[in-house]
């Protein structure tokens, strides 16, 4: 009886979806049949694959069921165990692997999981790739073959590699939240060797996530930080998602920031051994990071949202450093030019180690505007595309100076608003920036009038106007 798949699984950026509705162990088999016969079909050669798993209850049995999958087809499989995301990654370029996949589900809600695959180099299979391995599926063109399996750990000589990266200058009190995902087991430990005095919270392993969801984006979840940080007189608060690839932070004070001013600093950084290179940022990003960029001797470069689709724009241009608000950092600068929280935190405490000052003096200098957190404005799969098309159709004439690369990253003469479609959830995705409140609140109402044009649009309570 053949098994039936909901085709929503294969998204942009990976495959995720619910355990035991969409993702069961027999789709899971299948989906490792189809990466595996696909990594040989473009390399032309016998696979050798890494997968690990991140600490939810079900992905033990999801990457079980995938390495049966994989050695169906011939493949050869390294078992790495827990891992984050970027670990996976990683084991996958120290090791010359043919790809390699992380059983994940990331920063969402209980009952999710995922795959995140990649194949050499280490190169996303994202978009169209992943499209293809629904059709290896659907048409049962899998390769056979008898693959072998070894366990191996990355650990040691990933901790090798990050140590020697890093030297951090003074002694930084820092707060790590895990969220009680992946980065528990690894990242205290690795910012003590590198000289930190580190108070834990939330880092015990526990994929039932008792405390808050690992997801630092959102400002809920970063609560207990803030009084830690606070309570230790720590000097920074760092905060992981589930499995380690995006990083929040909060300064002495217990105030948090969206990871754009991550950016900032670690573009700050760099730039000063690199004048004059690009640094990439996503258009969710504020204006103002931007012209930090430019100040620092940088030159900005805006572009569409996603981890895989950064990467890949990050290698064709040769563009060292990025980063997405949502706390993605994508380093390729002596390193893969892929997204590692665990190594962004590392370069964070060596930039402020550097300095004697407190965290939030570094930002004293940094004009920040009245500005919206990312809204989410619940929209169907089925239309948030189109709607995304005929707002940016809209206002792209009325404002020739607007951004159309994702969406539409609206220009105003005194601020900005973006609309694009999430690729991944069932809404579209709003945020704006004003030279001042009152700017703010027209370019609201004007971005907000538009989106209640269209039936299919829900517009939340942040949105509405009074």
């Amino acid at each position: 009886m053949p098994v039936h798949i909901n085709p929503a699984i294969f998204r942009a950026y990976d495959i995720r979806g619910i355990e035991e509705k969409d993702l069961t162990p027999q789709v899971a088999m299948l989906i490792g049949k189809s990466y595996g016969t696909y990594i040989q079909k473009i390399q032309k050669e016998k696979a050798k694959i890494a997968i690990g798993r991140d600490n939810r209850l079900g992905s033990k049995l999801l990457q079980e069921s995938f390495i049966d999958g994989l050695l169906s087809t011939g493949s050869d499989v390294i078992d790495i165990g827990l891992s984050t995301s970027p670990m996976l990654y990683f084991s996958v370029v120290k090791w010359a692997l043919s790809g390699g996949v992380n059983v994940t589900g990331s920063h969402n809600p209980l009952g999710y999981n995922g795959f995140k695959l990649i194949r050499k180099g280490p190169n996303p299979v994202a978009e169209n790739e992943i499209q293809e391995l629904k059709t290896i599926i659907e048409n049962g063109a899998f390769k056979t073959g008898k693959g072998e399996i070894q366990q191996k750990q990355i650990k040691s000589e990933y901790f090798d590699f990050l140590r020697g990266e890093v030297k951090v200058q003074r002694k930084i009190k820092a707060v790590v939240d895990a969220g009680n995902g992946i980065a528990g087991p690894y990242a205290p430990e690795l910012l003590r060797q590198i000289g930190c005095d580190v108070i834990e919270l939330y880092c015990e392993s526990d994929g039932t996530f008792p405390n808050h969801m690992p997801d630092p984006e959102m400002e809920e979840n970063t609560i207990d930080l803030r009084k830690e940080v606070i309570k230790h007189k720590a000097d920074i608060g760092l905060a992981y998602d589930g499995d380690a690839d995006r990083l929040g932070f909060v300064d002495e004070n217990g105030r948090r920031y969206e990871s754009e001013m991550l950016l900032v600093l670690l573009a700050r950084d760099f730039l000063e051994k690199h004048p004059g290179e690009k640094v990439l940022l996503d258009v969710k990003c504020s204006q103002k990071v931007a012209d930090d960029i430019e100040a620092h001797g940088g030159i900005p470069i805006f572009w569409k949202t996603g981890h895989s689709i950064v990467k890949k724009k990050m290698r064709e241009d040769n563009i060292l450093l990025g980063g997405e608000i949502s706390g993605h950092m994508f380093f390729g600068e002596r390193f893969y030019g892929f997204d590692d929280a665990i190594l962004a935190s590392c370069y964070l405490l060596q930039y402020i180690s550097k300095y004697d000052k407190k965290l939030s003096e570094h930002f004293s200098d940094f004009q920040f505007l009245p500005s919206t957190p990312e809204i989410k404005v619940p929209c169907p799969d089925e239309d948030k595309f189109q709607v995304a098309s005929e707002v940016s159709k809209f206002f792209l004439p009325r404002y020739p100076d607007s951004l159309a690369i994702d969406g539409i990253r609206i220009k105003f003469p005194d601020g900005w608003a973006l609309v694009r479609a999430s690729n991944t959830n069932p809404y579209l995705t709003v945020r704006m920036e004003g030279q001042s409140e009152q700017a703010l609140e027209r370019i609201k109402k004007i971005v907000t009038e538009k989106l209640g044009e269209f039936p299919s649009v829900t517009i939340p309570e942040s949105l509405k106007i009074s």
